[in-house]
């Protein structure tokens, strides 16, 4: 059955999504913000804290938030309500950059990381809801084409936020330009506010469950993932991944120290991992919608392990910058069925911001501590160590994703004919 206002809901969302991820392009955590950290005389390990303090604001709340989110019977006035204050701290970033930055680098580090947090704390206390409202919005079979086509948009417009990030970091000294391009993002993220507004929230099918006592939502977890263990296989695979891509944090400090690249080379960077978005989306979204979202996961695991190796074995600067391309595939893949993935897994629609924020929460704990630890080890043993290490945590979760995980559409599919 087709959602009332599908394709108003469409544009609204997918115009929401887009505009949020060019605003990032203006402040990369892979390029633009380790490069801006670096600038400002971060050790590595501080530079590391960047994807931790995002990983963990991310998902560390998804969960906590989720048996709020299932007794909202509307989630539309909940979102815009609070979205506000994912916003506010890319203009708290702009004054930084521009009145703190070169007084007092160490207080505008402590002042990036805070913001970093709050972007993304209240992010993933939004997230259950935000995707339990695609998950109504947009049917299932449309998931794969939505996230691809709307990231494909978002990536191409940050191609054009990439030449002006770099123009700026060419023409002005890095204080001014850094906090242009976090002005830049905020313009962004205003114009997304305002996509978000005019959705038209579809009614959900089943009256909102009552809203039970957190300890009792927890204690109840632990008998999911017995009666689910392929779930329980897929949250395994996914920390491990986690640990494939705590490489990236550090790929353009690596590039700018190895081959004392100039600072604007942050700007060919962030078009290259753009670049490789864009394809990677295009057929993983397709890919999605057809073979399913457990195969697209499974091709992103496997750029991380090529990007690490190209990390390790890159006699260029030009060769090097295939890390990047690798990556945005890796992006891709998460875009297009990470949290898709995790709203399949669950047995029926209200079950969605459960499966989502135990996915999501399920990985704080090894994405927050994967990069610091990166961080120590590339001050120790040096940068090919640590991509090294990731190489091997990404072959790991591509091999468990290979032979313990099943594809929870194609799994009930087969369910369904045996019943019958």
């Amino acid at each position: 059955m087709t959602p009332p206002h599908l394709r108003h809901n469409v544009v609204a969302l997918g115009a929401d999504y887009a505009l949020f991820m060019v605003a990032l392009a203006f402040a990369s955590p892979s390029t633009i913000l380790p490069a801006f950290a670096a600038w400002l005389g971060a050790p590595n390990v501080v530079i590391g804290a960047i994807p931790a303090v995002m990983t963990m604001g991310w998902f560390l709340p998804c969960l906590f938030a989720a048996p709020y989110t299932e007794g909202l019977a509307r989630k539309l006035p909940f979102l815009v309500r609070w979205t506000i204050w994912e916003r506010v701290p890319f203009l708290v970033l702009a004054a930084a950059a521009y009145w703190m930055a070169e007084r007092a680098p160490g207080a505008t580090l402590a002042v990036l990381l805070g913001m970093l947090l709050a972007v993304t704390g209240v992010g993933g206390l939004l997230m259950p809801a935000w995707m339990d409202l695609i998950g109504r919005a947009i049917p299932v079979t449309m998931r794969g084409r939505f996230f691809a086509v709307s990231s494909v948009v978002a990536s191409v417009a940050g191609l054009g936020a990439s030449a002006v990030a770099a123009d700026l970091l060419a023409a002005y000294r890095p204080a001014v330009a850094y906090a242009l391009c976090f002005l830049c993002g905020t313009a962004c993220l205003l114009v997304s506010f305002v996509a978000l507004v005019v959705v038209r929230e579809p009614a959900a099918a089943a009256p909102a469950a009552a809203t039970e006592g957190l300890g009792v939502y927890l204690r109840r977890l632990p008998a999911l993932l017995r009666r689910d263990p392929n779930f329980a296989w897929y949250l395994t695979a996914r920390a491990l991944g986690s640990v494939g891509s705590m490489g990236a944090a550090f790929y353009t400090v690596y590039a700018l120290r190895a081959w004392q690249a100039p600072p604007a080379t942050v700007g060919l960077f962030t078009a290259l991992l753009l670049a490789g978005t864009i394809a990677g989306t295009l057929v993983l979204g397709w890919l999605a919608d057809r073979a399913g979202h457990l195969l697209v996961v499974l091709t992103g695991a496997a750029a991380v392990v090529a990007a690490n190796a190209v990390a390790l074995g890159a006699p260029s600067l030009g060769l090097f910058g295939l890390v990047f391309v690798l990556s945005g595939v890796h992006q891709a893949s998460v875009t297009v069925s990470g949290l898709n993935l995790l709203l399949e897994f669950a047995p029926a629609e209200g079950e969605g911001p459960t499966y989502l924020g135990l996915g999501q929460t399920s990985l704080a704990p090894v994405a927050f501590v994967a990069p610091l630890a990166g961080g120590l080890l590339a001050d120790g043993a040096g940068f090919p160590a640590v991509f090294m290490i990731a190489a091997l945590g990404g072959t790991a979760a591509m091999i468990l994703l290979a032979l313990r995980v099943r594809d929870p559409r194609h799994a009930r599919a087969v369910a369904a004919e045996g019943r019958a």
